[in-house]
């Protein structure tokens, strides 16, 4: 059974950063994608960041977020710079395995105030 457990979220200001973690129970390069999203309220879930052999964003986060992984500690980060309220969601960590089957964390609250 794969666990994926999100830390790093919480309160912060407008301008202000976060580093949001993401541990695997599994070695990580069973994964073919392992990825960001959010869900605001009333929203929909959307994807932030992915990471395989190159990395991906969606056009709001570009420039302020960084997607990184670190096979030895089985974890993916995501670097959360510059934030605005916009950026107030629960933050969800994914993975893909070969099979295409999807695993998803808990999600953790990341909160920025104006």
């Amino acid at each position: 059974q794969v666990q994926l457990v999100e830390s790093g979220g919480g309160l912060v200001q407008a301008g202000g950063s976060l580093r949001l973690s993401c541990a695997a129970s599994t070695s990580i390069f069973g994964f073919n994608v392992m990825g960001w999203y959010r869900q605001a309220p009333g929203k929909q879930r959307e994807l932030v960041a992915t990471i395989s052999g190159v990395t991906s964003y969606a056009d709001s986060v570009k420039g302020r977020f960084t997607i990184s992984r670190d096979n030895a500690k089985n974890t993916v980060y995501l670097q959360m710079n510059n934030l605005r309220p916009e950026d107030t969601a629960v933050y969800y960590c994914n993975a893909k395995d070969w099979r295409a089957t999807d695993y998803w964390g808990q999600g953790t609250q990341v909160t920025v105030s104006s």
